[in-house]
This record gives C-alpha cells, sequence and structure tokens, in this order.
C-alpha cells in the first residue's frame, strides 16, 4: 500500500490493461489492482484514461459477442464518479505526433501517453514495460511496481 499511498491527492492515468485486468479479475494483479481501485473509490486520488481505452476494452468482448461484458465495460468507464475519460483533441493529437517521432512508440500508446500528459495527471499506470522509457515525459508506473 505504500506506492499507492504517495498518490494521495495525485491524478492517475488508466492505460487499458490495467482497466481489463481489474474488471475481468487477473489473478497475477488482482491484489494490487483491488487496493489501488479501492483507494480510488475512498477518493484518495483521481483515475483519467482516454476514449482509447474505451475502444480498446469493448473489442474484445463485442468480438466474442459478449454484450454482457461490453456493457460493464461501458457502464463501469462511463459512469464512474472517480473516473475521468478524456477525448482527443488538437493538442493531444500534436503530442501524439511528437512522442511518437521521438521514442517510437505505437500510435495508440502515444495517444495514451499524450492524454495523460495534456490532461495533467501526475501517474501513467500500466502493464507495458516499453512504456517506461518514456519516464522523463511523465511517471510511468506498472503494476508490479504497486506491491
Amino acid at each position: 500500500m505504500g506506492l499507492i499511498q504517495q498518490f494521495e491527492n495525485k491524478t492517475l492515468f488508466l492505460n487499458t490493461a490495467p482497466i481489463i485486468y481489474y474488471i475481468e479479475e487477473n489473478q497475477q494483479y488482482i491484489e494490487q489492482l483491488d487496493n489501488l481501485f479501492n483507494a480510488n473509490n475512498n477518493k484518495l486520488f483521481l483515475f483519467k484514461t482516454s476514449i482509447v481505452s474505451l475502444i480498446e476494452v469493448l473489442i474484445h468482448p463485442l468480438r466474442q459477442n459478449n454484450i454482457t461484458l461490453a456493457n460493464q465495460y461501458q457502464s463501469i468507464l462511463c459512469n464512474s464518479k472517480t473516473l475521468e475519460i478524456i477525448d482527443i483533441d488538437i493538442n493531444i493529437a500534436l503530442k501524439t505526433a511528437e512522442l511518437r517521432a521521438r521514442y517510437g512508440i505505437k500510435t495508440p500508446d502515444a495517444i495514451q501517453i499524450a492524454t495523460a500528459i495534456s490532461s495533467g495527471t501526475n501517474y501513467f499506470i500500466t502493464n507495458d514495460l516499453e512504456l517506461k522509457k518514456l519516464n522523463e515525459e511523465i511517471q510511468v508506473i506498472t503494476l508490479n511496481e504497486l506491491t
């Protein structure tokens, strides 16, 4: 719980994987994510994510024709009082291009990081170790670091 307490009164950007792992109760990460989401529910800090996360979490359930899971994802992301979904605008698009050119990361990852930076979040929570190379842009925290 130590690192999570450092997040107090901060804003955390959730990349897509932590959202999926939490909702689908991935056993490898559920303890860390339960602690993180419980602290968020207690308003210790605010979560943000981008519209890209909503798109990405819906793909697999829709491919599997699992409308119940798709609706669950949509409800959680769109109706949470402690999670803000950020739309993409011109400033985010410009920052995305800059990050993609500078670091060679994939466009969805660049959009996520650009959105986090542009929306003023303090930390970027992900399970993608490759994104740690963007630590000079924003503090990237992987799920294993939450233990």
